[in-house]
């Protein structure tokens, strides 16, 4: 938070100023240049730096309208420091609506990155040494891969103090006590010692408001707690901490149809969903083996035995 200059790829933001600079990623191979759009709204008083990311994952729209509302809300202009908004931060598997990047990597495992490797190992490198360093705060906005729906949810590590005390103020119902793994942007930037919030919605390829409302809600709150935003912090809901958890596995092959809603609290041996076949001769109920929440949900209406269909809570 010191008077120094706030110079991002190349470019200097005076206090007060908005700019939105293409940081280069490559050339595609018809020769045409590809960038990811980086929007930074800075306020005249110096204060801390937040970063918003969407679209790590290039099929995970929901993170994508979590931040343009950010933005289209106007929400990225701070009454103190810096706002750095990248709505979609995989450009790449954006465009193709698929989640790795074209050297069929995954983003989200190749960081801090290396200025002579892979394709998304090079993408990786540029965002750690010219935006990274300049972030004190940042959230990383997911949503379940594949046909699997998270119910809104914010992953940190709870023996961070600094990271949790967010993690309760964001306001989602589920709060998941979550190492960062290993090659993660979230991973790189506690080696860096910033402060990272990891918040999972909703599925893939699939908008969903409720979803988009929480995500926005919850970075508003941040905002606020650090005196960039006005008002007061919006969070009624009672959070639950889940430190331990597991996936639930389907016991047949079939047709399976989820019988509660995901984030329901169920009883031990409440009927939870079942699995028949198309020809009406085979069902089977499933029952919840312990008390327990369910904040991700399998949507495939077919599986196999041994397929993860419900993801709850221990302990």
């Amino acid at each position: 938070m010191s008077d120094k200059p706030f110079i991002i790829l190349g470019q200097e933001i005076k206090k007060g100023k908005k700019a939105v600079i293409e940081m280069d990623v490559a050339k595609l191979h018809t020769r045409n240049n590809l960038s990811v759009p980086v929007i930074i709204e800075r306020a005249k008083k110096e204060g801390p730096v937040l970063l918003l990311i969407g679209g790590v994952h290039g099929d995970e729209t929901n993170g994508v309208a979590i931040v343009r509302d950010v933005i289209r809300k106007k929400l990225n202009k701070p009454k103190i420091g810096t706002i750095i908004c990248i709505p979609v931060f995989n450009v790449f598997g954006y465009l193709n609506q698929e989640r790795e990047f074209p050297d069929g990597r995954d983003l989200n495992r190749v960081f801090p990155g290396s200025a002579s490797g892979s394709l998304a190992s090079q993408f990786a490198y540029k965002f750690t040494h010219e935006i990274a360093p300049l972030v004190d705060y940042v959230i990383d906005f997911h949503t379940g891969g594949s046909s699997r729906e998270n119910f809104p949810n914010v992953r940190c590590d709870f023996n961070n103090a600094r990271t949790l005390e967010l993690a309760k103020i964001f306001g989602t119902k589920f709060i998941v006590d979550s190492n960062s793994i290993s090659k993660s942007i979230r991973d790189t930037f506690n080696k860096m010692g910033k402060t990272s919030l990891l918040f999972e919605g909703g599925k893939s390829l699939h908008l969903d408001n409720k979803v988009i409302s929480s995500g926005v809600n919850g970075a508003l709150n941040i905002m606020k707690h650090l005196g960039m935003q006005d008002g007061d912090i919006n969070n009624d809901t009672e959070y639950i901490m889940l430190r331990k958890n597991k996936w639930l596995r389907s016991p047949h092959s079939g047709i399976f149809e989820p019988l509660v809603k995901n984030g329901a609290n169920v009883k031990h041996k409440e009927v939870i969903g079942r699995v028949s076949d198309p020809y009406g001769e085979f069902e089977r109920k499933i029952f919840a083996p312990f008390d327990c929440c369910i904040y991700g949900l399998n949507t495939a209406p077919i599986v196999y035995k041994g397929d993860a269909i419900f993801h709850v809570s221990m302990g």
